[in-house]
């Protein structure tokens, strides 16, 4: 089996990188500055134990990729990125390639879906950075990350058993699992407070707002009788696996749409997060007005390129109707 890890950032070039260390046959496609660093000096992936600098192969894109029987495409680039990436991939890879959804948020397996026979969601639960060309870290050690996935949307099969032992034996906990939508909703209910922290900073500076925000998906969710995975159930699957600690002299300072503002990047993902909520409330007729004022600022500062953190509590709620 060898990896095609499509967007190398943060969780997919702590993936792709982790599992080219302990020998996995791997291939990261990334652009612009972090693949001319990768192509000149390598990936360096940092970690509080360590720090290792790898020669993984690395292309520009899927054409540069020859693919063949035994590939498997990991998708891990931000969900507003997905259309554009399965486009790409549809041109050079066969409609039987598996197709792993290594993101977040519940839209990217059903993109894939139209275009792949074989699609996996993936529940990424990985503490990782990306904020300069050629370099990522992974925070938690001895495990790096909890990666479980499953057919998409139910299921499971001797693909998705062969990429979790994979991963396993490459410093993540992973499990094949049969209801893997259920944990990607969970997740996602997790990161509406991604927003929160992009927008006004974190919990420090809006105090119970995350938690608002999730109360409202939840409440969302049932209403559209979607099943998710809850605190508890996820609480014992974490079981203390995941220890982030600092890496050098810092600590981890944000998610990933923080990490998206701070580089500038010019969008976020928060439409397939927070717009998930609100675009469910939308269909089923629920009032989501917090989600939907988050997904407006998160999304104005990305166009902006506003630094996170710059609009306040009273900003966000001033607009909550």
């Amino acid at each position: 089996m060898r990896f095609v890890v499509y967007g190398a950032g943060a969780i997919g070039g702590v993936l792709g990188g982790r599992l080219f260390e302990h020998g996995h046959d791997v291939v990261l496609i990334a652009r612009g500055a972090h693949r001319d660093a990768m192509v000149e000096r390598g990936l360096t992936l940092a970690s509080p134990d360590r720090e290792v600098t790898l020669r993984v192969p690395v292309a520009g894109g899927p054409g540069e990729v020859a693919f063949g029987e035994g590939d498997v495409v990991v998708l891990a680039m931000k969900s507003q990125h997905t259309a554009d990436a399965l486009d790409e991939l549809a041109r050079v890879a066969a409609t039987s390639t598996p197709i792993v959804c290594a993101q977040n948020g519940v839209e990217n397996e059903r993109a894939a879906l139209r275009r792949f026979q074989c699609v996996y969601g993936m529940c990424v639960m990985c503490p990782a950075a990306h904020l300069e060309p050629g370099r990522v870290e992974a925070s938690s050690t001895p495990v790096t990350g909890l990666m479980d996935l499953g057919r998409w949307p139910a299921g499971r099969d001797d693909i998705a058993e062969e990429i979790a032992a994979a991963l396993t034996a490459s410093s993540f906990a992973s499990v094949a699992r049969d209801d893997i939508s259920r944990w990607k909703w969970g997740k996602l209910l997790m990161n509406l407070g991604n927003a929160v922290e992009a927008v006004c900073g974190g919990d420090e500076r809006a105090p119970g707002l995350a938690k608002t925000a999730k109360a409202e998906g939840i409440a969302c969710l049932e209403a559209a009788g979607i099943a998710f995975v809850g605190e508890a159930e996820d609480a014992t699957r974490r079981g203390g696996l995941l220890t982030p600690r600092p890496i050098g002299d810092r600590r981890r300072q944000g998610g990933s749409t923080w990490q998206s503002l701070t580089r500038r990047a010019g969008s976020v993902e928060t439409d397939y997060l927070s717009g998930e909520i609100v675009l469910l409330g939308r269909l089923h007729g629920f009032s989501t007005p917090l989600n939907a004022r988050l997904q407006t600022l998160a999304n104005e500062m990305a166009r902006a390129h506003e630094p996170p953190g710059s609009r306040t509590v009273g900003e966000v709620l001033s607009g909550v109707a």
